[in-house]
């Protein structure tokens, strides 16, 4: 009869014995080889690419693999001993897939954040815009929901949960929130496309045409975007309306900005002289663009007075206001010193009286 010590046989004890010092060794020596094939086998490779995205993808590896191969060599070790109770190899399975899950998972978690965290720092700065800044942080949690639903629908896939009533029951839900929030989701939409197509960028001067709103973008966020009025007066507009609205950008693409007024001079003025005086007074304007050409040009014949159309740059949109009122007074005063009149509207009202001989009265004549 075979000895047998604690109910297991010799040769059982060798082999728990296998499997213990296999796993002994792998959690004494594991890291060390991991950090050694990822540090100088791969990371050798890696130090000569443009990118780091790949650093951090190592750097992330070391630990889930090091884990991996922890959980893997324990369950090799214990599957080898047949000497353990049937019963214990009906869980061992489900505990093991469970390792294995929360390994993989908690990596491609960490590697998400970490991607996201790498974006943000070595590429989003190095643009122009805000645009990445902003959607980083709704991409990155997007994604993150995104996988937190496939492994919680993996992990009850293999335990033989039923998930169809549960994503049927999600779907609908899903439906009646979108319906809920059907405008605070146009507002999001809207604020995506306007950071996509940027018709303004925060600190330009915009116009909303069609709700008569005026002033500098102070910020553009999902749902709505922030306009502080030139009386300091701040307008919170919903990015819907804007994207159904037409948009005049006074700083796009530069600073530099025409404006113009129309003058009207009397008929029977010469025509070059008053052009040439209202030219001459604009540019002498503080302001006005000495570079950019001002002109002067006969649009049409109103009704008491030629109609001349005065065209001028400036350097900036911020001085607009201020910029009509200085070239308006150098134009009426430069008209005055040389006799050009600028009439007011009049109408002329001429009642003709019956021939006599007419059995009615003549009528006076005004």
């Amino acid at each position: 009869m075979e000895n047998l010590f604690l109910r297991l046989s010799v040769e059982q004890w060798v082999d728990l014995g296998i499997s213990f010092f296999a796993v002994v060794l792998v959690l004494s020596f594991g890291r060390w080889f991991v950090a050694l094939i990822l540090g100088r086998v791969i990371g050798k490779v890696t130090r000569h690419t443009k990118t780091t995205l790949d650093d951090v993808f190592l750097d992330l590896l070391q630990t889930p693999l090091y884990a991996l191969g922890v959980v893997l060599i324990l369950n090799i070790s214990l599957t080898r001993l047949d000497f353990l109770p049937s019963s214990w190899i009906v869980w061992m399975d489900d505990f093991f897939f469970v390792l294995y899950f929360l390994v993989v998972f908690s990596f491609a978690w960490a590697f998400v954040l970490n991607f996201f965290r790498w974006y943000g720092k070595k590429i989003a700065e190095q643009t122009e815009s805000n645009i990445d800044k902003q959607l980083l942080p709704i991409f990155q949690r997007i994604a993150l929901i995104l996988l937190g639903t496939i492994g919680f629908i993996t992990l009850l896939g293999h335990f033989q949960v039923d998930i169809s009533a549960m994503v049927a029951s999600l779907g609908i839900g899903s439906l009646a929130i979108a319906l809920a929030a059907q405008s605070a989701l146009s507002d999001m939409i809207s604020g995506f496309l306007i950071m996509v197509d940027r018709p303004f960028r925060i600190g330009d001067r915009i116009e909303i045409l069609d709700l008569d709103t005026w002033g500098d973008v102070i910020d553009i966020g999902l749902r709505s975007s922030r306009i502080r009025t030139r009386d300091n007066r701040m307008v919170v507009v919903p990015n819907s309306l804007i994207a159904k609205s037409l948009v005049v950008n006074y700083s796009y693409p530069n600073d530099q900005y025409r404006i113009q007024v129309h003058v009207g001079v009397a008929y029977g003025t010469d025509l070059e002289f008053a052009r040439e005086t209202i030219i001459m007074a604009v540019k002498d304007v503080e302001g006005v663009l000495p570079d950019q050409k001002v002109e002067a040009l006969f649009l049409e014949f109103g009704d008491s007075a030629v109609i001349f159309r005065v065209r001028w740059w400036l350097d900036s949109y911020v001085d607009t206001r201020r910029m009509f009122d200085r070239v308006n007074t150098a134009i009426y005063n430069a008209l005055n010193e040389v006799g050009i009149e600028m009439p007011n509207p009049q109408l002329d009202v001429h009642h003709h009286g019956l021939v006599e001989g007419s059995k009615h009265t003549p009528s006076k004549k005004i």
